[in-house]
């Protein structure tokens, strides 16, 4: 995808665009099941309030997707944004084997965007990635439209996973 010159607004995907409620369970078990919490992401329902802003953003901004997802689930990925009818954009996703949390690699893909382009805003719903960009000076809108998952909230930032 060419750039246009336009700000980028990122948006994150679980719990954000994504509606992980269904796979929690994957996550909730001893020991965690990756591979069917991830398997099951192309079930994930919109979650409206998230792809609405999305669509806005899109009037004026290029719009940016930025996951904690490994790099494997891009196939997936890409096929649930086009049938969300979501705005294109350039998808950043976590190396399979990069296990930092959510608010270091997130971060340092915020940071390398913004040395080219005007960041307008992050719209994700981890709350630890936010502060940390809040902190870096990105503006940030909180994803608060869907049930946090406590499960979720520590594996991406205990255990890299999302």
């Amino acid at each position: 995808m060419t750039s246009d010159g336009r700000p980028l607004a990122v948006f994150d995907l679980d719990g954000t665009l994504a509606d992980t409620a269904h796979r929690q369970k994957y996550l909730e078990r001893k020991p965690r099941d990756w591979a069917a919490f991830f398997a099951a992401a192309p079930k994930d329902p919109p979650l409206a309030e998230g792809v609405a802003l999305a669509r806005t953003s899109a009037q004026e901004c290029e719009i940016v997707y930025l996951t904690g997802r490994p790099e494997r689930c891009r196939a997936d990925t890409l096929a649930w944004l086009a049938a969300q009818d979501l705005p294109e954009g350039a998808l950043h996703m976590r190396r399979d084997d990069d296990r930092r949390p959510a608010r270091i690699t997130k971060l340092a893909v915020l940071r390398r965007l913004a040395r080219r382009r005007v960041v307008r805003m992050l719209v994700d719903d981890d709350e630890l990635v936010c502060a940390e960009a809040e902190r870096a000076g990105f503006t940030v809108v909180r994803a608060r439209w869907a049930d946090a998952s406590a499960a979720l909230q520590d594996a991406q930032e205990r255990e890299g996973r999302t």
